[in-house]
């Protein structure tokens, strides 16, 4: 494995999520996610960039993606998974599971983990 590729497209994957997370919960859909009194915006940080390592150490240990394409395609099917998965845990906690807003997150995580993953895969074509 490479360890460069796998800790500058870590640094660089989990700085975009963490930006695009700010843009899809904090901007756009601000009334279906509403932001908690107690958020920690430091460990939401850590979980994003947790998640640009993960997808870093996938793309850099066994896939060998070093595009910014392979990225994004490998990216879209990280975040469907991992956007069901939390969901469906989510929801199952639930009085009512709000089919709707699952679907709205997924696709949020979808959009995130494709853009993601292309910022790695390109951060990767970049690194020698």
């Amino acid at each position: 494995m490479n360890t460069k590729k796998f800790i500058f497209g870590g640094i660089a994957g989990g700085i975009i999520n963490f930006l695009l997370g700010w843009v899809f919960y904090g901007m756009l859909f601000t009334e279906q996610f509403p932001a908690s009194e107690d958020m920690n915006i430091v460990l939401i940080f850590l979980g994003c960039i947790t998640f640009g390592f993960m997808l870093s150490y996938i793309y850099a240990k066994w896939a060998n993606i070093n595009t910014l394409n392979g990225g994004l395609m490998a990216g879209v099917i990280m975040g469907l998974f991992l956007g069901l998965w939390s969901n469906f845990f989510q929801h199952a906690m639930s009085d009512e599971p709000n089919i709707q807003l699952m679907l709205l997150d997924v696709g949020i995580s979808i959009a995130s983990g494709a853009i993601s993953g292309a910022g790695i895969g390109f951060v990767n074509s970049k690194v020698k």
